[in-house]
């Protein structure tokens, strides 16, 4: 098995400005999101990327869609019927092994893995949280060393309570990869789940080494400036520069369900993404 990639947050902290604005979507927004003028589309991998033509008893396979296209990073990794923590370890390897080099066909080198989720990683009633964490911790490391074995990297996504029972705060994810010694995987600061969780910015300066991907949007998932949001994600996007992170923000929104409103949405938050991100250089 190949050695992990050595985690990026470093290097990252020695760049000026963050390295492209980006929207996390499927290919049903692709193209959207690129007329936008985003810097990068993150798509999601489980059902969308890769796929089980044949059903969900069959394997999977690249979406035709993504032929030819490279992509910086991606999300939603595992779908939520491969229950991570009491599936046999091999169930689990086969499928990091199997989506993995589908991944690295549209992946440029070194590429950005969200490892969020929720359904997949959480814990069936009864299971003591040291066991959890001591199962989850085995997946990562599977994760990750397959991942490394082609050129991508894994970013673990705290999750809020709403989404799963393992791993909910930026903090207790770092806490988590020092205890189990996981080393080559960063964490992922998502606003949504820092500000369900409560958490306090400050941890984004005070754990900035640890920041290895950034999600953003407005309250509830909004898109930036949207009826109903505030400015939270400004002081948000100053704590992750004050902490040294200079690398890619995903914007992570609930979009219109009609393309071209939905286009609109993102010309919008990206154009105030930007305007907020580069008034921090």
């Amino acid at each position: 098995m190949a050695t992990a990639a050595p985690s990026r947050a470093a290097e990252l902290h020695g760049a000026m400005s963050s390295s492209g604005y980006g929207v996390v979507a499927g290919a049903e927004l692709t193209e959207a999101v690129r007329r936008a003028g985003a810097d990068h589309v993150e798509p999601t991998i489980a059902g969308n990327l890769a796929i089980r033509p044949g059903g969900d008893d069959g394997g999977w396979a690249r979406n035709d869609v993504y032929a030819g296209a490279r992509f910086a990073s991606f999300a939603i990794l595992v779908p939520g019927d491969l229950p991570l923590l009491t599936a046999t370890p091999a169930a689990v390897r086969d499928y990091f092994d199997a989506v993995l080099p589908i991944v690295r066909s549209v992946a440029d080198p070194g590429a950005k893995i969200v490892f969020g989720s929720g359904t997949a990683r959480t814990a069936p009633d009864g299971m003591p949280r040291t066991e959890a964490h001591r199962r989850f911790a085995e997946v990562l490391r599977t994760a990750r060393d397959t991942a490394a074995a082609n050129d991508l990297r894994i970013v673990l996504e705290p999750l809020s309570r709403s989404e799963t029972n393992v791993l909910h705060s930026f903090a207790e994810a770092v806490r988590f990869l020092d205890d189990a010694a996981i080393d080559g995987v960063d964490v992922v600061a998502d606003l949504f789940h820092i500000r369900n969780e409560g958490e306090s910015l400050d941890v984004l300066r005070d754990h900035g080494d640890r920041v290895g991907h950034v999600h953003v949007s407005d309250r509830g998932r909004l898109p930036l400036g949207a009826e109903g949001g505030d400015d939270v994600w400004r002081d948000f996007l100053t704590a992750v520069h004050d902490g040294g992170y200079r690398g890619s923000v995903s914007l992570e929104c609930n979009w219109s369900r009609d393309t071209p409103a939905a286009e609109a949405e993102i010309r919008r938050s990206l154009d105030l993404l930007r305007r907020a991100h580069d008034a921090l250089v």
